[in-house]
Order: C-alpha cells, then sequence, then structure tokens
C-alpha cells in the first residue's frame, strides 16, 4: 500500500469522527440558546417604584403606604389579629377595561420566600372590582413569621391566575428595614377616589 492510499484511508476514517464532533458542538449551541419554559410562558414583569403608578394589561396600581406592626384591625367588625403583620396601602384601577380587572393575587417575595396576602381579614383590597379612571384605594395584610424582620423583595400583584402564563406581573420592590413600625393598623374597605 502506497503511502497516499494509507493516508487516505486514515482520512476516510477520520471523517465520521469530524461530522459527529460537529454535530455535538452544534447540539451544544443550539440547546444553549434556547430559552427556558419559564422564559417561553413566564409573566412579563412590570417593576415599578414607590408611590408611582406602574400599568399592567388589566391594572394600574400605585403602593401609598407600607407599614409594619404587631396589630391589624378591621374598622367597624370584631376582627383582629396579632403577629408579625406587613400592611399594604395600594390605589388601583383598571387601564382600559373593567373586564378582569381586580387583584386575584398578591404575593411578597422576601429573601426568596413567598407569602401571600392573608385572606384572614375580612376587609381588603383583594378581588375588589376595579373601575377604569377611578382609583379603588384599599389595604392588604401579609402576615409573616415572627422571625422574618428584615429583608429586601418585592410585592407582586397580578390578576385573577395564580401563576399568570404571558400575562403582565406588577412588581414593586419592598425593604422591611425600611418601613415604620406602628403599635396597630386599622384595615378600612375599599372605597373609590383618592387615596
Amino acid at each position: 500500500m502506497t503511502g497516499a492510499a494509507a493516508k487516505n484511508r486514515t482520512a476516510r476514517r477520520a471523517v465520521p469522527w469530524i461530522v459527529g464532533a460537529a454535530l455535538l458542538l452544534v447540539a451544544a449551541v443550539v440547546t444553549a440558546a434556547t430559552p427556558s419554559e419559564q422564559a417561553l410562558l413566564g409573566p412579563f414583569v412590570q417593576r415599578g417604584t414607590a408611590a408611582a403608578p406602574v400599568t399592567a394589561r388589566t391594572l394600574i396600581a400605585t403602593v401609598t403606604d407600607l407599614s409594619r406592626t404587631e396589630r391589624v384591625t378591621v374598622t367597624d367588625a370584631a376582627w383582629e389579629a396579632e403577629g408579625n403583620w406587613l400592611v399594604v396601602e395600594l390605589a388601583v384601577s383598571a387601564p382600559t377595561t373593567e373586564v378582569d380587572a381586580t387583584i386575584g393575587v398578591a404575593a411578597l417575595l422576601i429573601d426568596g420566600r413567598l407569602f401571600q396576602a392573608s385572606e384572614r381579614p375580612p376587609a381588603t383590597l383583594m378581588d375588589s372590582a376595579l373601575r377604569v379612571g377611578t382609583d379603588t384605594v384599599g389595604m392588604m395584610a401579609f402576615e409573616l413569621p415572627d422571625d422574618l424582620r428584615s429583608g429586601i423583595g418585592e410585592l407582586r400583584l397580578s390578576g385573577r391566575r395564580p401563576t399568570p402564563e404571558l400575562d403582565d406581573v406588577i412588581a414593586f420592590p419592598v425593604d422591611l428595614d425600611e418601613i415604620a413600625t406602628v403599635p396597630s393598623v386599622d384595615i378600612a374597605e375599599p372605597r373609590l377616589g383618592q387615596p
């Protein structure tokens, strides 16, 4: 066998290995470039700052006050509770239509821990029907564990779906260390008008 024939035979044996390596490289690039399911189906987070309105598909929301307290009561009701509470006052309205215009889910994400707005107080802003062009002012309370006294996170508001897919979620920053602590907070019924 001549030297040229041996080189030719070696080259033919190497071609499948080179093609295989190239296919593996292409597969790795495609896998790295493919977005995750969360990126494809997750919500569109509309981030804002305190005291500034944030607009989403079904909500316009403004945080008007944040309070920490160890006692919450409800105006004109014989309900009260003690604990480690964060009370949020909001002014919310519907941007263009009143269909699906409600806060169905309010969550507080602090240091990787998720807390839903409490259903215990009988008067909260949760599930209140919102109007176009008129603010509904109300409150919601988050009952936190006793050991959670500081931390940085987000208040997240969305419509009726607990895990919104391909829909807007409003997010406001929350720093528990910067929120004033008061002896008691009285949760009032939601009302129409200015904060």
